[in-house]
């Protein structure tokens, strides 16, 4: 385990890297509980750092994409900043108007986690989120817990627990490249989402579930992220690229199974993703541009990364017919991701 700390103006931000018997890392930072890096062999055994990241720790400080860190209290939109429970309403920041985004700009991904535990295997960050906090109801202990195999397998789970009604949905927001750098257009998706949600023209979901059989969102079937993104279809054009609420296709008892593939025949790297999760957000960093420049100092992209994030549905607290985001006292919250990492 590789320790680094940086000061800050938020504070000190502490980098932590595993490292397994294979030789391949994964760093992690404090700030956000987030992603940095993730190196692995290409198709040559040629290392690659497949996770975006940017040159300076301070960087990641109010990103406006959220690189790698986990966003919460609430991952994605909720309407207006608006929900009710229990009768009672609660107003949160908007801070994407219309809308509420990821927790607010003060969420989880803009705080610094305390480190629990760190070894090369395992690394267990935590966080108390106060009542009030952002507007939320209810004071949420939250950890995220990243294990690193020494089958490059990383995984994710987050979990949280509450002393007052709430709502919680927590993701990892990384960014994929997995040749390291350059568009990721030509990384070919399979997902297992046979239904998607409709959103009005600020991504915002209108509440209905539509399948994606006959759209540019059908990736039941292997194709390139490049084939279909400029067709003439609202939603793609609303986001200037793929930005969906994806539906995975899964079992009532939301056991954890495989849901997606991303694979780059350029540098022979596959990635597979697992969850418990009942939907992925599908983004392919449209708005990349403008970002703090890469770890090699050059300036980002559109289209330079792919999130694919297992959460629950956006903007739930204001859809009855949406899995229900609700925590209670004496639930826990429970996601868990995991990203496999191979060759062909």
């Amino acid at each position: 385990m590789i320790k680094q700390s940086f000061n800050s103006p938020v504070g000190e931000i502490v980098w932590l890297t595993m490292k397994n018997s294979a030789g391949c890392t994964v760093t992690l930072s404090n700030l956000g509980a987030g992603i940095i890096s993730v190196v692995v062999p290409d198709r040559n055994g040629n290392p690659v750092d497949v996770a975006l990241g940017y040159r300076t720790p301070a960087d990641y400080i109010q990103d406006g994409p959220n690189c790698g860190k986990t966003v919460g209290r609430f991952a994605n939109r909720i309407a207006d900043g608006r929900f009710t429970l229990d009768g009672k309403t609660y107003n949160v920041p908007v801070n994407l108007p219309p809308n509420h985004l990821h927790g607010g700009n003060e969420g989880f991904a803009n705080k610094l986690w305390s480190i629990e535990s760190a070894t090369d295997q395992q690394v267990v960050f935590s966080l108390v989120s106060p009542d009030g906090d952002m507007g939320y109801p209810g004071t949420v202990r939250a950890t995220a817990t990243y294990r690193w195999s020494d089958q490059n397998m990383l995984e994710v789970v987050y979990t949280a627990v509450t002393d007052a009604p709430t709502v919680v949905n927590l993701t990892n927001h990384a960014y994929w490249n997995l040749n390291g750098k350059g568009t990721v257009l030509n990384h070919i998706l399979q997902l297992n989402a046979s239904n998607y949600l409709v959103t009005d023209r600020n991504l915002t979901p209108t509440g209905q579930v539509a399948p994606v059989a006959g759209t540019p969102l059908d990736f039941i079937q292997p194709k390139p992220l490049r084939r279909d993104i400029a067709a003439d279809f609202e939603p793609l054009k609303f986001a200037n690229g793929y930005d969906q609420c994806m539906v995975l296709d899964y079992s009532s008892e939301r056991q954890i199974q495989t849901e997606a593939s991303l694979t780059s025949d350029e540098s022979g790297i596959t990635m597979q993703i697992s969850t418990n999760a009942p939907a992925a957000m599908l983004y392919t960093g449209n708005w990349l541009k403008g970002s703090p420049v890469s770890r090699d100092g050059n300036e980002f992209e559109a289209y330079d990364g792919v999130a694919i994030e297992c959460q629950g549905f956006p903007d739930a607290p204001n859809h009855s017919n949406f899995p229900s985001t609700r925590l209670n006292p004496g639930e826990t919250y429970r996601n868990t991701i995991v990203f496999s990492f191979d060759t062909l």
